[in-house]
């Protein structure tokens, strides 16, 4: 997800000269000067930065009357880090951010709240638009989605799994006559968020949910029955039987080679892959049980609405953005046909331009179970956090040898600890 006043402007760009910026005139026209009185900045990644540019320059007229200057930073913690040191003077009228910036931007006073209309709000999710809600404000628009899925290799395995098990008995049976140095890895993230969907399809979700897609607080998944299937599937007693390695070191690599079937991979990742050959067989990972598999980790990405936009008089034609262009079906189909992220918007998802890859993890999408992560990244309570005591559980018990029934219900005891302590943030 008015003019500006002269004197701001000329401050705000004396403070922010070192960054690369193109403006864009929504007219078709120039592209304006510094000293714009109708201007909207808009701060991106390099990804989303040089994509956002393309998109606007297709259709001049997003925002009557305003030019759009998109600044392009060099990647996406670099746009945070400038975020966080933003003024006055420097700041973004509109950010495009991770929806775990929600709750810190909305504490420091950096991010303003957006008022959408009902059928505005039916272009989304609600899972999507609580992600941008803070406090009961919501604070932009959805635009894309981030999201991992299970890809698995059809020179090994030719049908796609419908369990957990079954993927573990290929490994056992393949694992020395075609040299596999795993059965499933994690290559679109870390061991704990791109880990989750493993933990969800062996019975432990971190949240539970009600009928409206609200996390009920003070419940987790049960430990005993988690570390059991855990027990039935990744070990040989206390061993580990390699099925899951306890890093995700050169799971890509392992994979791309052939010595490994099954992987979690990343959207963003997903040309590697095509490059290599690879076509699209994306599906959630499989559960214990058929037909209920993993909830997928997922996170949406979108226009943040900023304090900012209201100090350099600009902030009716950034909302006006939001949702003409940021907001629209048409505003994300030409967006996405350059940055080839699965749109989060309901129309965009469904257009016949968007790729089977597209909609190979937005379908996985729909099955992610970690909403408002920023709520709940530091907590610690219950002694950690889920950051940490994710990758922790498979440290203790792929490596170290502890018990996976009682490491189980540590980790469900920290996840519970955390949702409650999270709510405070909703």
């Amino acid at each position: 997800m008015n003019p500006w006043r002269k004197l701001m402007t000329k401050k705000r760009y004396s403070a922010v000269g070192f960054f690369a910026a193109v403006a864009i005139a929504v007219s078709g026209l120039v592209v304006p000067s510094a000293n714009a009185a109708n201007e909207i900045v808009v701060w991106a990644d390099e990804s989303r930065g040089a994509n956002l540019k393309k998109a606007l320059a297709v259709k001049g007229d997003w925002v009557a009357g305003y030019t759009i200057t998109v600044k392009a930073f060099s990647n996406f913690d670099a746009l945070k880090d400038a975020f966080d040191k933003a003024t006055d003077a420097s700041g973004p009228d509109i950010v495009m951010g991770a929806n775990d910036w929600v709750p810190t931007g909305g504490k420091s006073g950096k991010l303003a709240p957006v008022t959408l209309t009902a059928a505005q709000k039916a272009r989304f999710t609600p899972g999507q638009l609580f992600d941008l809600t803070y406090k009961g404000k919501l604070y932009g628009v959805p635009v894309d989605v981030n999201n991992v899925a299970m890809i698995y290799n059809t020179k090994l395995v030719t049908t796609a799994p419908k369990t957990f098990g079954e993927m573990v008995a290929y490994y056992k049976a393949n694992k020395t006559a075609k040299s596999l140095k795993a059965g499933l890895c994690v290559a679109g993230g870390g061991m704990s968020w791109g880990a989750h969907s493993i933990f969800s399809a062996l019975g432990a979700d971190a949240y539970q949910f009600d009928s409206r897609d609200k996390i009920v607080y003070n419940r987790s998944f049960n430990g005993t029955t988690f570390g059991k299937n855990v027990r039935a599937n990744l070990l040989d007693g206390k061993k580990s039987n390699g099925f899951l390695p306890a890093s995700d070191a050169g799971c890509k690599d392992n994979f791309l080679a052939g010595t490994v079937p099954y992987a979690i991979i990343g959207n963003w990742e997903w040309s590697d892959y095509v490059a290599k050959g690879f076509t699209m067989n994306l599906m959630p990972v499989p559960g214990v049980v058929a037909n209920k598999p993993g909830k997928m980790f997922g996170s949406v990405s979108g226009a943040l609405l900023t304090t900012y936009a209201a100090k350099h008089g600009v902030e009716a034609g950034a909302k006006s953005l939001l949702t003409n262009f940021f907001g629209s079906t048409a505003g994300q189909v030409l967006y996405q046909k350059y940055e080839g992220r699965p749109p989060a918007e309901k129309g965009a998802a469904l257009d016949a331009t968007v790729t089977d890859a597209q909609r190979g993890f937005g379908a996985a999408a729909s099955l992610s179970s970690l909403p408002q992560i920023g709520a709940f990244l530091n907590t610690n309570a219950g002694g950690a956090n889920y950051w940490d005591s994710a990758p922790a559980y498979w440290t203790a018990v792929l490596v170290d040898g502890k018990d996976a029934v009682t490491e189980g219900n540590k980790l469900a005891a920290i996840w519970r600890a955390n949702t409650s302590a999270g709510k405070a943030d909703l």
